[in-house]
């Protein structure tokens, strides 16, 4: 039996735009309160079974072809691989389902439509699965209930931000480099705000996996070999997404190498695209930071893209006024913050606390999120 208190241990699972993994985070709280300091217990990120993941990856980018049957099936074949992954963490962590308060699982994005007469977010990972394999209560579908307010349903991670890494001596910025990029702006004082800047790995990854067969471009070693091409980056820069104002979300539905296809001359080698990708990334991060809160003085990033020194010195760049450093200097796991944020919302909605903030995704209120799923 475990040494941490039942009502103080949570776990959280998501599987991002990328579908890279799923990232489960045991986190315990150090109090009940909103602000509770959060200690990551055990994180690991548990690989797809590379023919879901390759089908997830390519439903990113042609959803409509998707047939009601095949939905219900992955559906269930996602809500098994997310219990799976939350049993070996509990096995790895050395834990039980007594030692667990709640499951809070993101699930896996299937499509994202915040726009139009029928705003909607669609996640995949049947929570009744997850909750009767690991009798554990099962807190899931975040996203819904801030569309059905009015608002984005995304980013969701800001509120989790602010609880733990505000500062009131300084104005500070938090930059998850996932599939796609967003931004927490944490000003020293006055009201939190958030929103996607644009693509991040999501573009860079599924490019290098074309042209290589690797997954990502580790360390950014294929962008190394390019230079970036000025003029596709000013043709990508002109989708008019980037000029939109906050609140917005995207996916990858927006931002697939179909759009990438689209904006080729035809001419250009695969390493110099794949470096105007990398600085894609730098350069809507900071264009985006400079409208919207120019005076932060740190950066401070996490996500899969705080491991490529390329994108990161791209970054500093774009951003020369601002200290650029990892989450790791604040004790986050930087490949851990989000499945962390949805272990915290999770507790949030146990708790009958709100876990949107509406200045971030445009909802009429704050608002309980997601759905319990008992044990």
């Amino acid at each position: 039996m475990s040494d941490f208190p039942p009502g103080r241990c949570f776990l959280g699972l998501i599987s991002g735009t990328s579908a890279d993994g799923i990232d489960a985070a045991l986190v315990r709280f150090d109090d009940d309160h909103a602000h509770a300091r959060p200690t990551l217990l055990h994180g690991r990120t548990h690989a797809w079974q590379p023919a879901l993941r390759e089908r997830l990856v390519t439903l990113g980018q042609q959803a409509q072809a998707l047939t009601l049957d095949e939905v219900g099936e992955l559906d269930v074949r996602i809500g098994h691989a997310f219990a799976a992954a939350a049993l070996a963490t509990l096995r790895e962590a050395g834990l039980s389902a007594r030692d667990v308060a709640a499951i809070g699982s993101h699930g896996q994005t299937l499509r994202h439509h915040p726009h139009g007469d029928a705003p909607f977010t669609l996640q995949l990972g049947d929570a009744h699965v997850i909750a009767e394999r690991c009798g554990i209560p099962v807190v899931a579908d975040f996203r819904r209930r801030d569309v059905a307010a009015g608002g984005h349903g995304a980013p969701l991670v800001p509120a989790f931000h602010a609880a733990t890494l505000h500062d009131p001596s300084e104005d500070r910025a938090v930059l998850n480099l996932g599939g796609i990029a967003n931004l927490t702006l944490l000003p020293a004082r006055g009201t939190v705000r958030g929103f996607d800047t644009g693509p991040a790995n999501g573009l860079m990854d599924a490019w290098c996996q074309r042209h290589t067969g690797m997954a990502y471009d580790a360390d950014g070693g294929f962008a190394a070999q390019g230079r970036v091409d000025g003029p596709l980056l000013a043709r990508l820069l002109a989708e008019p997404w980037f000029a939109a104002a906050p609140p917005k979300s995207t996916g990858r539905d927006r931002f697939h190498l179909d759009w990438v296809d689209a904006a080729l001359a035809g001419t250009e080698a695969p390493a110099d695209v794949q470096a105007t990708l990398l600085a894609l990334t730098a350069r809507s991060v900071g264009e985006a930071l400079r409208a919207t809160q120019p005076g932060s003085r740190r950066v401070i990033a996490c996500g899969g893209g705080v491991h490529n020194p390329l994108l990161m010195a791209a970054l500093a760049e774009a951003m020369p006024d601002a200290a650029i450093e990892s989450s790791a200097v604040h004790g986050l796991d930087p490949d851990f913050v989000e499945a962390m944020a949805f272990a915290w919302l999770a507790r949030q909605h146990l708790a009958g606390r709100p876990g949107n903030l509406p200045a971030v995704t445009g909802a009429a209120g704050p608002r309980v999120l997601g759905a319990l799923y008992p044990a």
